[in-house]
């Protein structure tokens, strides 16, 4: 009887997960639609570096597709796909946290074109939002590291891979929440940049901008909510113990 509530339990508990993770798709891919919005309505689209100040556009383009939306589903993919093996799941963790590196280096490259190949040249690395995001992609960078070689492909002890889990999760969060940061700060700082004082008078695309913003921070709060809720865990497999540990417990 006991064994039968736990299941029920369990059951509803997954059931509003699934709803939530609905949600945050939903919510994920409306902020990239809007972004793509705002790059081609109002931004003037995209190019490379025949038109700097254009090649500037896949910079707020691609980093919220890797370092937001990207990122904020690696963080879920053990949750969200909890009846894979952990096997695959970890190659799966692994792959897109290298497509989002992949994204981060042209999305950087992008912008210090746009910096130093128009006339005059615009300064690198001055402002709140260049320092927080170049600390998100540091942060993100000794993650991907550290995990392949912690877990997906371990060159430590077992004992030690299963000490430096909670480090891992830890400072996944944290980089999630600075790269979240670094995009609401530029989003801003691009903004007052193009609109000067007719940001005030919020013109539709002010409104557009500040939409994205909203909807970038409801998506990382649905992410770290969906994350650090103990109900949401995925229930270990017996492979998990040896996959983490060397050996069956």
């Amino acid at each position: 009887m006991e064994s039968t509530s736990t299941n029920n339990q369990s059951g509803r508990t997954y059931a509003d997960f699934r709803v939530l993770y609905l949600v945050l798709q939903l919510i994920g891919c409306t902020l990239l639609i809007l972004m793509l919005c705002w790059v081609f309505v109002y931004l003037g689209g995209l190019s490379w570096s025949s038109q700097p100040r254009i090649q500037f556009n896949w910079h707020p383009l691609l980093m919220t597709l890797g370092m937001v939306y990207l990122y904020g589903n690696s963080i879920l993919v053990y949750r969200g796909l909890r009846y894979a093996r952990k096997r695959s799941l970890k190659i799966s963790h692994a792959s897109i946290f290298g497509t989002i590196m992949l994204l981060a280096i042209i999305a950087a490259w992008a912008v210090y074109d746009s910096h130093v190949l128009v006339d005059p040249p615009i300064p690198n690395l001055y402002s709140l939002h260049s320092w927080i995001g170049l600390i998100a992609i540091i942060l993100f960078i000794c993650q991907w590291i550290c995990g392949f070689f912690s877990f997906l492909y371990p060159i430590i002890p077992p004992q030690q891979r299963e000490q430096f889990m909670p480090y891992h999760v830890y400072f996944g969060l944290a980089g999630f929440g600075a790269s979240t940061a670094a995009a609401l700060l530029g989003l801003c700082e691009k903004t007052i940049f193009k609109l000067g004082g007719e940001y005030s008078q919020l013109p539709s695309e002010a409104v557009m901008v500040n939409m994205i913003g909203v909807l970038i921070l409801t998506f990382a709060a649905l992410v770290l909510y969906l994350a650090t809720n103990r109900h949401f865990r995925r229930i270990p497999l017996p492979e998990d113990t040896i996959l983490l540990t060397g050996h069956d417990e």
